[in-house]
């Protein structure tokens, strides 16, 4: 099914909405000089958009604005849970990876789910960027968007957050965790 076509029932709609508007609320440090009404708006206006937003929601991301970006008029949501999110753990890199794999495959892939949820995985500076807001992946770590020369390589990218300091480590593609997950940034 096309992810354009997915749309959440009213009452699902408004429950999300509800929760949304409570997590902005309680961190507002996360996104000064913002206005939930503002937000509101958009998800509104974007019924596939609020799909996304319910499926980062179901698999634990707790996903909130972090910043506006002028230049596109769009709120940006990161997956702001404490730990990789619980619903996206145990998984590979991308679909590659895991068509690769000949025994013990995990049950989906990083890149897989993202694109089936309609968000992108975090970059390294999309990571570095919610760091600043939080101390996130303390017990966890997440994959970000790999660059394609590492990728053609075989590796894939992590982060985490240990000793006050964000690292960014390497393993094959292949490779999966049961503390490794990834984490979700839909643009509104």
């Amino acid at each position: 099914m096309d992810r354009k076509k997915k749309k959440l029932p009213p009452e699902n709609r408004e429950e999300l909405i509800r929760t949304l508007k409570t997590r902005f609320e309680k961190n507002m440090n996360r996104h000064n000089g913002l206005e939930w009404k503002n937000v509101q708006k958009k998800l509104e206006a974007n019924p596939e958009k609020l799909w996304s937003l319910h499926e980062m929601e179901g698999t634990g991301g707790e996903p909130d604005v972090v910043r506006y970006d002028k230049k596109t008029r769009e709120f940006i949501f990161y997956d702001c849970s404490a730990e990789s999110p619980k619903g996206r753990r145990s998984v590979c890199y991308d679909p590659e990876s895991l068509e690769s794999r000949k025994e013990h495959k995990p049950k989906d892939s990083a890149a897989g789910m993202a694109a089936e949820m309609g968000i992108e995985i975090l970059s390294e500076e999309q990571y570095r960027e919610l760091q600043k807001l939080g101390d996130f992946d303390t017990k966890s770590s997440s994959w970000i968007k790999t660059p394609p020369d590492i990728r053609k390589l075989g590796g894939a990218l992590f982060c985490d957050r240990r000793y006050g300091h964000v690292f960014v480590y390497h393993n094959g593609a292949e490779s999966y965790y049961a503390a490794r997950g990834f984490r979700g940034m839909l643009r509104v």
